[in-house]
């Protein structure tokens, strides 16, 4: 198994263990939306409401069809599909995310709507030209062959549609705390600096539409959740389902690097010319 998929891949019985928790919290499944299930599914900073500025940016339609690179449990996806009434393929590279994405798509009524396969993100094996728009949310960090990923998501794109890359990029404030929730050490985690991402999308084929930095926002977002969790405790289920016991000391570690600018948050918004 590949070792970035080894990181994210838990005990097992993912699906089984998240059932379990809306189950023991008396979440009614027959009811259950997208987001009720963003405090485990929509697996970056800031949340849902990072996914919503995404949609936004995306600018698509009811008919489009768009491709999310790296999709974990399908959050994005899913929040996607139903905002926007689109069609959603997520590729991932850690079976136990595709399987647990199908069933939470399926108990959200958006199984018509999203699809999840295995797969690697720089090279997906999809026709050219074949989506209308695509996405990466907080992928990038564990991939080392960015040009690659980048190129992947500029040859399925068709011309004139956008693509959206949110991501967690190397700071000016020094090497990264580990661990964090993308890696346990330096050995899978390859953030680019702002930089290197202002000369890679360019050099995929891109048009840079805006470059949109949210650090003060995600640190803020972290204060919040932090904040709240001690007020009101934990959600039903969080990342810990399938991070485990050592995502407290993660998310403490987020914290310290955003405050110290050893990370920051960047959404790029480009566009495939046409």
């Amino acid at each position: 198994m590949n070792q970035v998929s080894a990181f994210y891949t838990g005990p097992g019985q993912l699906v089984e263990a998240i059932s379990s928790a809306l189950d023991a919290a008396g979440v009614d499944r027959t009811a259950l939306r997208p987001a009720d299930l963003a405090a485990v599914d929509e697996f970056h900073i800031r949340g849902r409401r990072a996914t919503l500025e995404i949609i936004e940016a995306l600018a698509v339609t009811a008919d489009s069809r768009v491709l999310d690179l790296g999709s974990g449990l399908g959050g994005p996806a899913r929040t996607l599909a139903e905002v926007a009434g689109c069609t959603v393929t997520g590729v991932d590279l850690t079976p136990e995310f595709c399987q647990a994405a199908a069933a939470l798509s399926e108990w959200t009524g958006l199984s018509g709507r999203t699809s999840f396969q295995v797969g690697d993100a720089t090279a997906t094996g999809l026709p050219d030209e074949s989506v209308d728009a695509v996405m990466t949310v907080h992928v990038a960090m564990n991939i080392p062959d960015k040009p690659a990923l980048y190129a992947e998501a500029f040859r399925v794109l068709r011309p004139g549609g956008r693509f959206v890359a949110y991501d967690v990029l190397q700071g000016e404030g020094g090497e990264v705390h580990y661990p964090v929730p993308w890696a346990a050490d330096s050995s899978t985690s390859f953030p680019a600096a702002l930089e290197d991402m202002r000369r890679l999308l360019p050099s995929a084929g891109f048009d840079v539409i805006s470059e949109i930095d949210s650090s003060d926002e995600s640190l803020s977002w972290f204060q919040h959740m932090r904040a709240k969790i001690q007020r009101e405790g934990p959600p039903p289920v969080t990342f810990a389902a399938f991070l485990g016991d050592g995502f407290a000391q993660m998310a403490a570690n987020q914290v310290a690097n955003l405050a110290e600018r050893r990370i920051r948050t960047v959404m790029f918004v480009c566009s495939k010319p046409a």
